[in-house]
């Protein structure tokens, strides 16, 4: 359900604003305030800004207390009503609120409370999974568990996205109301913490956490110290890399639904176009294809760790820049093989080897860390340049006051790849160093013991 909850807001946030806030202004308030793209690209900004403080801040609170179940519980509960409460957002509602007449003023002022709303939902968002769950995760597995564990996550990310997608499919096509949509998810998120308050048990390693004397600033910022940084060199060029595969990612993210109801279904003919047998047929083959190849190199990856987070990223890089070529639906449906199946290597590998290379008991002190290289730089810096690029392209539709609202192209992909390909270089670094796990390491010492 956090990926639930994250998906709504990654995906269709952006789509209500383009959808909803943007689908009746005027050429003149657009130009008085920010195009559509630039007001999804501040919003993930900060909301990264406000995830990285918060999981600090809660994570190292939550190491203090001793005491994950709270910091997941309590945080969907309230996770889920802020989500709700996007539904009642509209132009209407903020004009009578702040006394505005002004349509330019109205759109700015819809825009950045949608924008300080946002940053709301991310602070309970990051207290219960970002800073608790994922601190809570690490704390309840062993290195040789972690690749396993990941998987599955990953597996629960990607369905909980794709039921997002689903659902939400009915509000981005104007079937059912915003309002209902997140009414709905947020009721659900908010059961789904009650449940937690009855069905989640913190680990003894949680509870009998060491370095408990230690001051709750001390804590805040003991990720920072240049001895740390040195002697857990592994985890912070692990970090580095995923950092740079993750801003390829946000370079078009953010921007995808968009691009898909407003460049991919117009480019093929429309819906009916794309759901031929012909492609769907295809959209098989690719899925059986995906599945086969992550079970195969998840295999590998027990003994191939460094090869096969190599083969990820170029396979990733490979895919964004097949994406850039084309809005056809086969080429994009041949395109996501790469994409995906990088992807998913890149995230469980990185994901597992982060986990492994964190101290043992210092789980939620290095949380914050994560996200400064999983959310702030990725989330600041790639929606930047997925915007820019989108504004190169000045692909455009005509809102209902007739007016041309920037939509995203395929050169975002391009520059997706271009980014990507940097991940290679922390990398060899770090595969120099060694990507074993520290169990594998223990093992090792033993042995030579």
């Amino acid at each position: 359900m956090g990926g639930v909850a994250w998906n709504t807001e990654n995906m269709y946030f952006n789509t209500f604003i383009t959808n909803e806030i943007y689908s009746d202004v005027s050429q003149a308030a657009i130009r008085g305030s920010m195009e559509a793209t630039t007001a999804v690209a501040r919003m993930v900004a900060l909301s990264a800004v406000a995830a990285v403080l918060t999981t600090f801040i809660m994570g190292a609170l939550s190491d203090k207390l001793k005491n994950r179940k709270m910091f997941i519980s309590v945080g969907y509960i309230l996770w889920g009503i802020v989500t709700a409460t996007f539904g009642f957002i509209t132009k209407e509602n903020v004009a009578d609120l702040f006394n505005l007449s002004d349509e330019t003023k109205i759109l700015a002022t819809t825009v950045w409370f949608i924008i300080l709303m946002d940053i709301v939902m991310t602070f309970m968002g990051s207290t219960s999974n970002d800073a608790a769950f994922q601190a809570w995760v690490t704390d309840v597995t062993v290195p040789r568990q972690r690749p396993v564990v990941e998987t599955v996550l990953s597996v629960v990310g990607t369905v909980s996205s794709l039921a997002v997608t689903g659902v939400g499919s009915f509000a981005q096509a104007g079937t059912v109301s915003y309002k209902l949509f997140f009414g709905g998810l947020g009721l659900v998120v908010t059961l789904c913490g009650v449940l937690g308050l009855f069905l989640i048990k913190d680990p003894p390693r949680t509870l009998q956490r060491q370095d408990s004397s230690s001051s709750y600033l001390s804590d805040l910022i003991y990720g920072f110290r240049p001895s740390v940084i040195k002697e857990n060199a592994r985890l912070y060029l692990a970090l580095l890399s995923f950092c740079f595969a993750i801003i390829a990612f946000q370079v078009f993210y953010p921007y995808l639904l968009t691009y898909i109801q407003y460049v991919v279904i117009p480019d093929n003919g429309g819906v009916e176009n794309i759901l031929k047998p012909g492609v769907i047929i295809t959209a098989v083959i690719v899925a059986v294809l995906l599945l086969t190849c992550i079970v195969t190199l998840l295999r590998l990856s027990t003994k191939k760790r460094g090869i096969c987070l190599v083969v990820g990223v170029v396979v990733l890089t490979l895919g964004f820049f097949m994406l850039s070529t084309s809005t056809n639906i086969y080429v994009i449906l041949v395109s996501v093989l790469p994409v995906v199946l990088g992807n998913a290597l890149v995230n469980i590998l990185f994901s597992a080897a982060v986990k492994d290379f964190i101290p043992e008991g210092k789980a939620g002190l290095f949380q914050g860390i994560r996200m400064i290289f999983a959310v702030l730089l990725p989330m600041v810096i790639g929606p930047v340049i997925g915007d820019k690029a989108c504004q190169y392209a000045a692909q455009t539709i005509i809102n209902e006051a007739q007016a041309e609202v920037i939509v995203p192209a395929k050169n975002m992909f391009l520059w997706a790849g271009i980014v990507c390909i940097l991940a290679l270089i922390p990398l060899f670094f770090l595969i120099k160093k060694g990507v074993d796990s520290k169990e594998s390491d223990i093992q090792k010492s033993e042995s030579v013991a």
